[in-house]
């Protein structure tokens, strides 16, 4: 039984049911456990989803060991698996302003955001996916034996699927996500058991309905929900899970990590960021100032590679700030359905209590608020986009990763500063340079100790571009061809041929 939720300035909402997929099946939580789900525009209760535990975890992952040792599983026509990814393309476009329109109900982010951002990310990620599912490749190895005992040697490698995938999910963006766990597993062959936030899973669980209509062979993809400490930590430490895909937090990361490697299971971690936004005086400051806070704002500031460090060159500081305060104050925060507003609440209330206590350390460690600073209404978790000028690399909101609408502004008074300003934090996820000066971009780019940088532009994303971070940001990357190396491991065959002569 679905239900439909009605919402001012647009269509009903249809919340899918809220079971859990397992083996083509959809079924309630083992102990019959919910969790509420909450509209972080209205604070309204919208539904409930299951709270899987261990028991309905181990259901799942036996469901997909199952189908990855299946002769229908292991025979599959790379291409038919790309296929099946088309399918479920061709229906998540079929529905994606209902997609759409949940994703904004459940996450709280601009309908035009999720229709215009989400759902195109998910389709290309798809189809993207998909056409690699038939080119990995292995290499032939011409052999230098250390003894020459007559025979002819020769060998060979073969990329093998590593088999059952625990794929962990966070809440900014539910479905791209969802999608940049399921499609290279799917792809390269192997199965995937997936866990969204507890905080947003219901365009997921819609998508599971999609992935039976798409004829998926039952148990290639099964999702649970739940919280992680539960649902996520068996999942962890499930013996059959050979692969743990996790995007989310640097904390939860680490004890994934942990635990993970009791089991020497294969992991990718894309962990919290602290990217530098980096504005030289020679840059154009017409782009360089809308740039500086789309990099921070965009999505509420709940992106990883938010650029919440504002490092700028001491000469148009004032300039910079009072330019990026200005955009900040003249964005409209609201209810996304509102087809005005460009920013939506944070995902929670806990979410909201930390950024506004991280704000309310830097004001005490010195830093001048310039705009913001403060929750906007009674009702609804948001948070006004905030800007703090004159902070200090020691600060404590300087240090940890706000994942809010909130950056700190800090000046270069000496360009040899730029390296150690930037490389001063124990992140490395992302990184933009604003300058005119191409030369100096690239060589500073060389030098910047992160996943990625970004020249006169900030947080572009392209499935083909590897994406992942350095120090506590993470392990491994996503996109591009490093996922065939994240979901496939290599084999090697190596083979005595006896000597002929053939004249």
């Amino acid at each position: 039984m679905v239900a439909m939720i009605e919402r001012a300035g647009g269509p009903a909402v249809r919340i899918p049911a809220s079971k859990m997929l397992i083996d083509g099946q959809w079924c309630d939580a083992a102990d019959g456990r919910t969790i509420p789900v909450f509209d972080p525009a209205t604070e309204e209760k919208i539904a409930d989803i299951a709270a899987a535990g261990a028991a309905d975890v181990d259901r799942a992952v036996q469901a997909a060991h199952r189908t990855f040792e299946s002769a229908l599983w292991q025979k599959m026509r790379p291409l038919d698996r790309g296929r099946l990814l088309e399918k479920l393309t061709l229906l998540i476009e079929r529905n994606a302003e209902e997609l759409a329109r949940l994703e904004t109900l459940d996450n709280g982010k601009p309908y035009t955001v999720s229709r215009n951002i989400d759902m195109k990310f998910t389709v290309d990620a798809l189809r993207y996916y998909g056409g690699w599912s038939s080119k990995m490749a292995g290499e032939y190895i011409q052999l230098s034996p250390l003894f020459d005992d007559g025979g002819t040697y020769r060998a060979y490698t073969e990329r093998k699927p590593v088999g059952v995938v625990g794929g962990i999910t966070p809440w900014n963006f539910p479905l791209g996500q969802a999608i940049q766990k399921i499609a290279p597993a799917i792809a390269f062959g192997c199965t995937i058991v997936l866990k969204p936030s507890e905080e947003a899973s219901l365009t997921t669980l819609r998508l599971g309905e999609l992935i039976l209509e798409a004829g998926i062979p039952e148990g290639a993809i099964n999702i649970v929900t739940g919280y992680g400490h539960e649902a996520g930590q068996a999942l962890v430490d499930h013996p059959l899970v050979r692969k743990i895909a996790f995007t989310g937090s640097t904390a939860t990361g680490q004890r994934i990590l942990e635990s993970s490697s009791r089991q020497m299971k294969r992991v990718t971690l894309e962990l919290g960021g602290k990217s530098p936004t980096i504005v030289l005086a020679d840059a154009d400051l017409d782009k360089a100032i809308p740039g500086a806070a789309n990099a921070i704002f965009h999505n509420s500031g709940q992106v990883c590679t938010a650029g919440s460090r504002l490092l700028i060159e001491a000469s148009v500081f004032n300039e910079v700030t009072k330019g990026v305060a200005r955009i900040a104050r003249e964005l409209k925060l609201g209810n996304g359905f509102d087809p005005l507003v460009q920013l939506g609440p944070l995902i929670s209330a806990r979410q909201m209590d930390r950024v506004a206590s991280l704000v309310a350390s830097g004001v005490e460690e010195g830093a001048e608020p310039l705009c913001g600073g403060e929750r906007d209404g009674s009702k609804g978790y948001f948070y006004r986009p905030t800007v703090l000028a004159g902070g200090r690399p020691d600060m404590r909101i300087a240090r940890e990763e706000v994942f809010g609408p909130v950056v700190l502004a800090m000046p270069i008074n000496d360009v040899r500063q730029i390296k150690s300003l930037a490389n001063d934090t124990e992140f490395g996820l992302g990184a933009s340079i604003w300058t005119r000066n191409i030369d100096q971009a690239h060589l500073l780019a060389s030098q910047i100790d992160c996943g990625t940088v970004w020249i006169n532009t900030h947080n572009v994303l392209d499935v083909a571009m590897p994406f992942g971070g350095t120090k506590l940001s993470g392990l491994g990357r996503e996109f591009g061809t490093e996922a065939i190396h994240a979901y496939s491991e290599p084999r090697t065959v190596c083979m005595r041929l006896e000597a002929t002569d053939f004249g």
